[in-house]
């Protein structure tokens, strides 16, 4: 078990070292063009500040995805161990193994967006012209994050998803072996790619979500300075913090029978971490909001969606329910009709999600709105105030966001604790546990993803207000008039739509053929290593591992850089290009680029949703028949299900995930390059 442990390990820090090498040229890259561009261009006194935050966003989110990375491959192995005498002690193992990353994520955010504000003068400022021009001085520590999170969710997805097809397809389609079979070569890059994948990658993902959303809430709460003062730019960063104590007592509370379902057992914490978030965020209002009540239903909207988006992802993800099953009966007549039936899964259960956030944002608008619309001495329209309320549901929603991430990490961490029992050949009855674990473990993989869409597309409001406050002070300090409008009948801003809308899909196109690339590559070395070693197949021959592990790294660090650097140019580039060249007036390129980030945000949340849920659909039917249904492991109906689940693994892993960092990463580019619009 030590001597499997021990390769994933070395494997998986081999590729954390070199794609972080990588990213860390960029990023110094990045830094230079900030500073040159406020400085020289802009004449901004504040370059420096807002360059050093950049710099700690990108060191902060690398941090955190590590730390990921770090903590899952080494609880694999002792989840493994305990799951050897007991499934309880195997659940609660890789659930706390978990929760470290998961804690540790939100702390650093915190700790980098509160403290960048104090360092910056925010918690000394006596009056509202110091204090709240701060949150626009650490706009930076977004970009950062999202920079870092992207290159890293690419990179890790596709390293993740290129070893998977290429063992499961040479592994359990053409060869017959089983999952994580010793004699499969590419066995242990798979086993490397869930940590880097759904560790390091998920957890800069999350960082950078974490990260964006309070600064643009904080953004939001300058506004609101002359009611709440600093405790209303402060409000999202408390409100976070009571959510990593009731995250903490959550995750203590887990623990099964040995005949129990373990998602029942994950979902018990669940309610309790969110019935504690739903206290702490009363407190939070009571104290910093004037006990606003409104605030507080605007916050229990975000809870309710985050925990409807958890049983719906459930629902479409499960083998219990009826949408995985379909796809589970249609593999009895072969891949093709398990590709449609699965392709109909991930179309319908876009539906429902989009009627939740449809729900919650009129709901949390409306609270806004009877919040500060009536408010004695406060001049603020209708829309400003709804705006905040879909801030303040966002809070909500991410209250719970460390429990979440928790459950997240203890998906790969089983999956390796499965792959490690099986190939130091453990007693079958311990197989069988892990592979109950595993199986929770796809779903609530599935579920940290809706959940992170669900939390995408409520903050979409929130950071596209963001961006025009920003604007808008902007024009103020440049004497500028007009009013921004984003009008779908004006040419130029159609055309913004249009590119945001596209993009997603060109990017998405870039990420699922770099795993189709890569896992071409695995494929043949498979298949030359099976040729060249016969004995490998008898057990008689130990297979070059370390090949595998080299072809996927160096395919993964290539192949992520053209669809992140188009994510990051695009916007730049549009609005840049329109301010030089649109005959329509001076805020053409403004206008266009808000369109940009709305449209692109729309198309972003139906399209990561169609291919996360459709992904994870595909992967625990197969899930499904390997409990023995339908014909079980090695018959042609699993054999259909494996060329499914092949289909739906880059969609799930690589190019879903990284549409939800791309979405953030529209808003916090521009909002770093929205002076260069005007």
């Amino acid at each position: 078990m030590r001597e499997v442990s021990d390769a994933i390990k070395e494997g998986a820090g081999a590729f954390v070292r070199k794609q972080y090498t990588t990213i860390g040229y960029l990023a110094i890259g990045a830094a230079i063009l900030i500073f040159v561009l406020y400085q020289f261009g802009l004449k901004d006194s504040n370059a420096m500040k807002v360059t050093i935050a950049f710099v700690i966003g990108a060191a902060a989110s690398s941090i955190a995805g590590i730390i990921g990375m770090y903590i899952s491959v080494r609880s694999n192995i002792r989840t493994a161990s305990a799951v050897r005498t007991s499934l309880n002690g195997g659940l609660r193992m890789a659930l706390r193994g978990g929760a470290v990353s998961g804690i540790t994520v939100v702390s650093m955010s915190l700790l980098g967006v509160g403290g960048l504000f104090a360092i910056y003068g925010g918690l000394a400022s006596a009056g509202a012209a110091e204090a709240t021009t701060v949150p626009l001085q650490i706009v930076g520590f977004g970009f950062g994050a999202s920079f870092v999170a992207l290159f890293a969710q690419l990179g890790g997805g596709i390293y993740t998803k290129a070893a998977d097809v290429g063992a499961d397809l040479i592994g359990k389609v053409e060869s017959g072996l089983p999952e994580d079979d010793p004699r499969n070569p590419a066995v242990i890059s798979d086993l490397v790619g869930d940590n880097v994948g759904d560790c390091a990658g998920r957890g800069a993902d999350l960082f950078e979500s974490i990260s964006a959303e309070n600064i643009g809430a904080m953004i939001l709460g300058m506004a609101l300075w002359p009611l709440f003062g600093l405790y209303g730019i402060l409000f999202p960063l408390v409100a976070r913090a009571f959510g990593l104590i009731a995250t903490m007592v959550g995750v203590m509370v887990v623990k099964i029978k040995e005949d129990e379902d373990p998602m029942k057992g994950l979902n018990r914490g669940y309610f309790v971490t969110t019935v504690l978030a739903m206290i702490g965020f009363y407190v939070s209002v009571y104290f910093l909001l004037g006990n606003n009540i409104w605030f507080f239903f605007a916050g229990v909207v975000g809870l309710i969606t985050a925990l409807a988006f958890v049983f719906v992802t459930q629902y479409y993800t499960e083998y219990r329910y009826r949408p995985v099953r379909s796809i589970a009966l249609a593999s009895q007549t072969g891949p093709a009709t398990n590709i449609i039936m699965g392709y109909s899964v991930s179309m319908e259960c876009v539906g429902i999600p989009v009627l939740l956030i449809c729900a919650a944002l009129m709901a949390s608008y409306q609270c806004g709105v009877h919040a500060l619309v009536a408010m004695p001495g406060l001049q603020i329209a209708a829309h400003n105030a709804g705006f905040y309320g879909t801030a303040v549901a966002t809070m909500g929603m991410l209250a719970p966001c460390a429990y979440i991430l928790a459950m997240d990490t203890f998906g790969p961490i089983t999956d390796n604790a499965g792959g490690i029992i099986e190939m130091s050949g453990q007693p079958k009855e311990v197989r069988v546990r892990t592979d109950r674990l595993d199986s929770v473990g796809n779903t609530t993989k599935a579920l940290t993803k809706g959940y992170a869409i669900g939390s995408a597309a409520l903050s979409a409001f929130l950071l596209f207000r963001a961006y025009i406050d920003e604007v808008e002070k902007y024009m103020v300090k440049r004497g500028i008039t007009g009013v921004i409008r984003v009008d779908l009948s004006d040419v130029a801003t159609f055309v913004g739509a249009l590119l945001g809308a596209a993009l997603v899909f060109v990017f998405a196109s870039l990420a699922i053929r770099a795993v189709g690339r890569a896992a071409y590559y695995v494929i043949n070395e498979v298949r030359r290593q099976f040729k060249e070693f016969p004995g490998i197949m008898k057990g008689t021959q130990k297979p070059l591992y370390g090949r595998c592990v080299e072809i996927v790294t160096a395919g993964a660090l290539k192949e992520m850089i053209l669809p992140g650097l188009l994510a990051v140019l695009t916007p730049v580039a549009v609005g840049v290009l329109f301010r030089l060249f649109s005959p329509t007036g001076s805020l053409a390129a403004v206008q266009t680029v808000a369109a940009m980030l709305m449209v692109g945000t729309i198309t972003g949340i139906l399209v990561a949703t169609m291919m996360n849920n459709g992904g994870g659909a595909w992967d625990n039917a197969k899930k499904f028949i390997e409990t023995g249904q339908l014909g079980g492991k090695g018959s042609d109906t699993h054999k259909a299900a494996v060329v499914g689940d092949t289909v739906g693994d880059p969609l799930k892993d690589t190019a879903g995930p990284s549409i939800h960092v791309l979405i953030k990463l529209l808003s916090t580019v521009s909002l770093l390059a929205a002076p260069f619009f005007l």
